[in-house]
């Protein structure tokens, strides 16, 4: 790869470049559901003042997704932020790849398919049942099912893991309703037996991710292969019985079920099956997939493995060659910032705390976990409880070490992710996000303090919102929905606002400026960070945010 070139008019700061991605802090359109306006932000509206400031798109085709009704996700944000270009992401290649029928022309789903038939066996189905577009989409399973018929599958189950965080969080039964309808007209001709065999929340059991909580993991291993766990007759049954055993519970924390009929399960998996995990985000789904692929596994005891076919929908990890079977390829996502910055011999520091290091980590450097030459990665260990319960998380932890790092001059590139905002804000928890995006404000304040010591620069934003918009929003006047109890109707997704961009140079040296960039995205922050490291950026990366010199 080409070489960085020095800036001959600008050599960069005698401080690091501290690069502050706080994970779901986006710009709300409604006072009354932004709990970051809400929130005591009084370093956030300092730098509005007196930093560089802008805002960016951080959804749909400014990070490679479909299209701008899709909300922005932290896999892609990191992808985005940490390459400095636009790819087409999951979303849009899987859909492509069904609606071309290039999927089903691949050795992949041909071997899932005649293993079944041959076999006369089962077809899996696992998956977020959804069609939030960001860990998956009800319309890809929907589109599988239909070809699975066409090419005489005559059994299948699905194992649907309850959304209720990429979209409204007590939506599910609008999902089981069209989904039982679909399979009605599959199965109304006699020829296949396709129905629902087991689920449960999505915080609950199965989509782990950063070896966080195997336990989840373990939970949905016994519900989706084992098939033990509470019976029911439908996932509609299911679903209405679990609420009412816990009323005002969020779809994402149901506990798990399995589906019966005459009292026994309809869809253990079992040898000479085959097994889709038909979600194409790669960080919830690499401890399942070990679970299926690992001849042996510490983490829990998961009994004897079933000799099944097992594939994802996508890689989920091109390092480590995860999942060995798989439907889709990723995007191929070379030459990002972090390689480009090794190369010159910039020393970069890397942190957060569990629940996204691996997005700071293994997302900003390209669907990449292996480390380049000049990086050191700091883990802190993320708390095991409700995100509601520890607001502020690991944010001092985190900030505790940043500072630690800034003083030490040993690093020129230091980035960090507090995962306050997004993580907090899932839960709908209105006055826990406030708090949390305190936490991340008063980090800030610290980091500024260490960076005017060091004379260096900060470049603060966010990979998507979410804490901006935290009730449901009328379409057509934007105004706060509420119940029939006047209510407001709390959101858990992410938003499809902008987030603010604050570059600040606290050496006052006064030569960052703003730059004229067209339709700036987040994207446009590599080039930004390359800028004031004093380099001049790759031509084919979307330009900088400012100039400088």
């Amino acid at each position: 790869m080409e070489q960085l070139k020095k800036n001959e008019a600008f050599s960069g700061p005698e401080g690091p470049v501290v690069l502050v991605i706080m994970d779901g802090v986006g710009i709300g359109k409604n006072p009354e559901s932004d709990a970051v306006a809400l929130a005591d932000t009084p370093n956030l509206d300092w730098l509005k003042e007196n930093a560089v400031y802008t805002e960016l798109a951080a959804h749909g085709v400014a990070v490679g997704l479909p299209d701008d009704g899709d909300m922005g996700n932290s896999e892609v944000g990191h992808n985005a932020i940490g390459c400095g270009r636009v790819f087409s992401q999951g979303a849009a290649l899987v859909g492509n790849a069904i609606a071309t029928g290039s999927m089903y022309e691949d050795a992949v789903w041909k071997e899932l398919i005649s293993n079944v038939n041959e076999k006369e066996s089962t077809l899996h189905f696992l998956g977020l049942f959804s069609d939030g577009n960001v860990h998956s989409n009800i319309a890809h399973l929907e589109a599988m099912l239909t070809k699975a018929k066409e090419q005489g599958v005559k059994k299948a189950r699905i194992h649907a893991l309850i959304d209720g965080r990429d979209v409204p969080p007590t939506s599910a039964l609008e999902y089981v309703e069209r989904f039982e309808k679909f399979l009605a007209g599959l199965n109304a001709d006699g020829t296949v037996d396709y129905c629902v065999a087991s689920g449960g929340g999505r915080q609950n059991i199965t989509m782990d991710r950063y070896d966080a909580n195997w336990p989840m993991v373990e939970a949905g291993w016994n519900t989706h292969v084992k098939a033990e766990g509470p019976q029911f007759a439908s996932m509609k049954e299911a679903v209405e019985g679990l609420r009412s055993e816990k009323p005002g519970i969020l779809d994402q924390d149901l506990p798990p079920f399995v589906i019966a009929r005459d009292g026994a399960p309809v869809g253990p998996m079992v040898d000479g099956d085959s097994v889709i995990f038909f979600n194409f985000r790669g960080d919830r789904s690499l401890e399942i997939t070990k679970a299926f692929e690992a001849e042996t596994l510490e983490e829990f005891n998961r009994g004897p493995k079933p000799d099944v076919i097992y594939a994802g929908m996508m890689q989920y990890d091109g390092d480590l060659g995860v999942p060995a079977k798989y439907l889709v390829s990723p995007p191929a996502i070379d030459r990002t910032m972090s390689e480009y910055l090794s190369n010159a011999g910039v020393k970069q520091f890397a942190i957060s705390e569990t629940q996204k290091f691996g997005h700071v980590t293994y997302f900003f450097n390209g669907n990449n976990s292996g480390k380049f030459e000049t990086e050191t990665w700091l883990e802190i260990p993320s708390d095991v409880c409700p995100f509601e319960d520890a607001p502020r998380m690991k944010a001092d932890e985190v900030t505790d070490e940043v500072v630690k790092a800034i003083e030490s001059g040993a690093y020129d590139f230091i980035r960090l992710n507090y995962p306050n905002g997004d993580m907090v804000g899932h839960t709908g928890d209105f006055e826990a996000v406030k708090v949390s995006v305190q936490a991340v404000d008063e980090g800030l304040a610290r980091i500024l303090a260490a960076l005017k010591k060091a004379k260096g620069v900060l470049v603060c934003s966010a990979d998507h919102g979410n804490s901006d918009d935290m009730c449901e929003l009328d379409k057509k006047t934007g105004e706060v929905k509420h119940d029939a109890n006047g209510k407001t109707l709390p959101k858990t997704s992410h938003s499809l606002n902008p987030v603010p961009a604050y570059i600040f140079d606290a050496s006052g040296s006064e030569k960052v400026k703003k730059a004229d960039v067209e339709a700036p995205g987040i994207a446009n922050l590599a080039a930004t960070c390359i800028t004031l490291l004093g380099y001049e950026p790759p031509a084919d990366y979307t330009p900088s945010l400012v100039t400088v010199g």
